[in-house]
């Protein structure tokens, strides 16, 4: 009997709150009914928390409303998705339940993991196709007849940092090659009318898609209104170095057979304005070089301006004979590579960023001023930005490249080149990590001055330019190469090179060549050389030359 006392009293505790319980349930179930407010709203209060205030979500956000304004069609928008569904597009752009806009989700197969950025560009491509053509790996498309009327392309673009090879990434090569393709198919060929692109997650890839062609930016959205003209040659080039970029005349045929409908209206085109460009920066040394290039291209025949950019170190009297030899002058002033060493001889050469700033011209072609130009090179002026010569690995050579200037692009790279390193602490490795998707220009436009491991050092017939690496061939005699002279200049050595370089030399006017004249310090720099190859008893026996180089009357 001891125990039963308790239970019962726990009974009745159990009972009543029982009771008190049922109570507050009943009144707040009426209290809520009498509110109308559903039950799921306050049995999950946390999820409220994440969903946009009702004049939010009915609201039009900036790059939707921006887009009805430039289209300014009352129509519904039809809107390709690339890259993401719908509800990752509704959560990405905050836009539930839109009016006036259809989306569709463009199909293609994702390129495969196994093609590799080497597999697009890589070090070197049978040119003259003496075994096979060349061949690229295969960048999968969508079936571009299904999505014809498409106004507006969204597109999440896979995000990698640059400058550490994220940027070299083949599946964001694709997606924004597909964006490329849908906007020139559905706006260019059928209809000339504008379209547009939407970028989110990550900007697009600056060398396929213009910033002068960015309507708006905010955090990780970017809104595009692409120039088509400009956008076609790119989705003509091929997806990589893997094969030679096509000469206009041959994209004009691929236009033609690829899309029957298309019409080039010629008379469209306004006729470039471009020009050959070379930079002189932190000495005189070059001067000379930048003279015989001028002269080189104009016996070529060439027509086109010739624009050369000069810092302070370049005297009046050096600019007076650039002048004479046919170059513009624009004075700049100089930029540091920040990865350069101090003193080196590459610390100043970002300044060849300055071409961009050359907004007066189209397209330009840079030209390192230690070339000569051999046959006309005009027509390279057709390609687009940006193109080159291969060099090594995945990479191009930055010697002669086509530009295509413009204000917002010299801004990003100054922008950018603290941030984003250098291979080589200069011009060259910061270019190719800004431009990594770049077109093939055959290497007979960019012929290097170096022979590994070869016995034979002709230049070959056809080459259109030389690069003369090494010592230059003004600071030797004319009689021979001076590279012979040392061990560690041979790779540089060759006598048709240095020949055809004093052939240019030889046409241009006499009051020209004094620019290139000889003086004490180079004559015994010469001599020193030639005293240590004779020790050595150098094979090649240049040492025995005898000098009749008539620049060493005048000195």
């Amino acid at each position: 009997m001891a125990f039963t006392k308790p239970k019962s009293h726990t009974t009745l505790s159990l009972i009543f709150l029982s009771i008190f319980l049922l109570y507050l349930t009943l009144t707040c179930k009426l209290r809520l009914n009498n509110r109308d407010v559903p039950i799921s709203n306050l049995e999950k209060p946390t999820f409220r928390q994440n969903f946009m205030p009702v004049e939010q979500v009915t609201s039009r956000p900036q790059w939707f409303q921006l887009l009805q304004d430039e289209i300014n069609d009352h129509e519904t928008l039809k809107i390709g998705l690339v890259n993401l569904d719908d509800v990752a597009f509704s959560d990405y752009v905050g836009f539930h339940g839109a009016q006036n806009m259809e989306t569709f989700h463009v199909k293609y197969p994702k390129v495969s993991d196994k093609i590799k950025w080497k597999d697009l560009f890589p070090e070197w491509i049978d040119e003259n196709e003496v075994s096979a053509k060349p061949t690229c790996p295969e960048i999968p498309m969508p079936v571009f007849d299904e999505y014809e009327e498409l106004d507006v392309v969204v597109a999440k673009v896979p995000c990698k940092r640059v400058g550490v090879d994220g940027a070299r990434d083949v599946f964001r090569l694709q997606v924004n090659l597909v964006v490329a393709n849908l906007l020139v198919r559905t706006g260019g060929w059928n209809k000339n009318r504008p379209v547009y692109a939407v970028f989110i997650g990550c900007g697009p890839m600056w060398e396929v898609f213009r910033c002068e062609d960015m309507l708006l930016h905010e955090e990780n959205l970017w809104v595009y209104k692409p120039d088509l003209e400009k956008l076609k040659q790119k989705i003509l080039m091929p997806v990589g170095s893997c094969q030679l970029a096509p000469p206009l005349s041959e994209q004009g045929k691929e236009i033609q057979k690829s899309y029957s409908t298309s019409v080039l209206d010629k008379t469209s085109f306004h006729k470039p304005r471009e020009a050959y460009v070379t930079v002189l920066h932190s000495s005189e040394a070059y001067v000379c070089g930048a003279i015989a290039l001028a002269q080189s291209i104009i016996q070529t025949n060439s027509i086109r301006d010739l624009v050369l950019l000069a810092d302070h170190s370049i005297s009046p009297k050096s600019l007076h004979g650039l002048r004479a030899a046919g170059w513009k002058i624009k004075k700049i002033k100089r930029i540091r590579s920040p990865h350069a060493q101090k003193d080196a001889y590459n610390e100043w050469n970002y300044s060849k960023l300055r071409i961009w700033q050359l907004i007066e011209y189209d397209k330009v072609i840079f030209i390192d001023s230690d070339f000569v130009v051999f046959r006309n090179i005009d027509q390279f002026f057709s390609y687009p930005e940006l193109s080159a010569a291969g060099n090594d690995g995945y990479i191009f050579n930055s010697g002669v490249m086509i530009v295509e200037p413009s204000k917002c692009k010299f801004q990003n790279l100054m922008n950018k080149r603290f941030e984003v390193g250098s291979y080589n602490g200069g011009d060259q490795g910061f270019l190719n990590e800004m431009f990594v998707w770049w077109h093939r220009w055959p290497t007979k436009l960019n012929t290097l001055k170096i022979f590994v491991n070869s016995s034979h050092r002709d230049l070959p017939d056809d080459s259109y330019t030389v690069h003369y690496l090494g010592l230059k061939p003004w600071v030797c005699y004319e009689d021979y190469d001076c590279n012979w002279d040392k061990v560690e200049s041979q790779i540089f050595a060759s006598d048709s090179a240095h020949e055809r370089w004093w052939k240019v030399y030889k046409k241009m006017p006499m009051q020209l060549r004094e620019y290139c004249a000889l003086t004490p310090e180079m004559d015994a720099r010469i001599i020193k050389w030639r005293r240590k190859a004779k020790k050595a008893n150098f094979l090649d026996g240049h040492w025995r030359i005898q000098v009749k180089d008539s620049r060493r009357l005048t000195y």
